[in-house]
């Protein structure tokens, strides 16, 4: 028997854009918080949270974006064809972000809350433009001939538009529950207070979405609502509730990182549904991961190349993660 590459690329795709969530999805979400908080020593320790190990968290989606065009080159090509105008809305959001990171530092009190204002719209341009991306590619593509037949707009959908609100307080939650494992005193306590209605969003966003897919999509709906697959997959919206449940108790109690855990989690569950409803196609509706794979050659020659790296990322996050582990305090930086 050999060794299936396209499941294995699947795999790291995946791992890879999972990694993305959990390492940048909190990082956006400071920058989505800033509304809320006015006081800009507040506002510093906050972005010193992650002043050491933000450049590192954006690793992931490189990764991830590389490792489709070297396994799955037809998607690759589908996919950014008709995401083109989301997907360059997010990056020139990121890099906008990445500025006012470094420059917010340098300002002067008079030019920084300009920096402020670019780092907020940074995140939120970033984080919903990646919820639109998600939305359409959940609805999926027209594809005639290897090549996408769609229009260029086609990615505005209500759907679409929902699914980039629900990224907002995806990533609005993690920011949240990472503040409350690094900050402490009144910052700390507007985190907790601001954490409660945000998990109840996230379960209405997780619901109407859970609804609204297989409702647009019979296929997706027959999977998840037909015997015996009713019974296989019944665990993950039960999760759901039960991961939101004990995440709230979690916000009452002194155990700091247990909400971010529990918010992590709750975020792979709803990670693990979107695979249910998609698998095994990685351009929706119809093309499969075999029918997208790359030539075996390639894919067993660059999954050599990944086999080494990605032991490498996670050694150095893991590590930056563990020297600047502990509380960030007022008038601490890494600038």
């Amino acid at each position: 028997m050999g060794i299936d590459l396209p499941l294995i690329w699947t795999v790291i795709i995946g791992f890879g854009l999972m990694m993305y969530v959990v390492m940048d999805g909190f990082d956006l979400g400071i920058g989505l918080l800033f509304p809320f908080v006015r006081d800009e020593a507040e506002r510093d320790v906050m972005v010193n949270t992650v002043a050491p190990v933000w450049d590192g968290n954006e690793t992931w989606l490189v990764l991830g974006g590389a490792a489709l065009l070297a396994a799955f080159p037809l998607a690759y090509a589908v996919i950014l064809s008709a995401l083109y105008i989301p997907l360059v809305l997010m990056l020139l959001g990121l890099i906008l972000r990445g500025v006012a990171f470094e420059f917010r530092f340098k300002a002067d009190e008079a030019h920084k809350p300009v920096w402020d204002l670019s780092f907020t719209g940074g995140s939120y341009t970033a984080a919903f433009f990646q919820g639109v991306s998600l939305g359409a590619f959940m609805n999926g593509f027209a594809v005639e001939n290897g090549a996408y037949a769609g229009g260029a707009l086609d990615w505005i959908t209500p759907f679409s538009l929902f699914t980039g609100l629900g990224v907002v307080v995806a990533y609005a939650l993690l920011g949240t529950t990472w503040l409350i494992i690094k900050t402490e005193g009144p910052l700390q306590n507007r985190m907790v207070t601001l954490a409660r209605p945000n998990v109840l969003i996230l379960l209405a966003v997780i619901g109407i979405v859970s609804l609204w897919t297989p409702l647009a999509h019979p296929a997706i709906g027959e999977r998840w609502f037909s015997y015996p697959n009713l019974l296989f997959f019944s665990p993950v919206p039960i999760l759901v509730v039960a991961t939101a449940w004990a995440l709230l108790r979690s916000l009452r109690g002194t155990r700091h990182a247990a909400p971010f855990l529990l918010a992590l989690f709750l975020i792979f569950l709803g990670y693990s549904g979107l695979a249910i409803s998609l698998w095994p196609h990685i351009i929706p509706p119809d093309i499969t991961i075999r029918e997208a794979a790359a030539p075996p050659q390639s894919m067993g020659f660059t999954l050599v190349g990944a086999l080494l790296i990605i032991p490498f990322i996670l050694a150095y996050t893991s590590w930056s993660y563990y020297v600047f582990r502990g509380k960030v305090k007022a008038g601490e930086g890494y600038h």
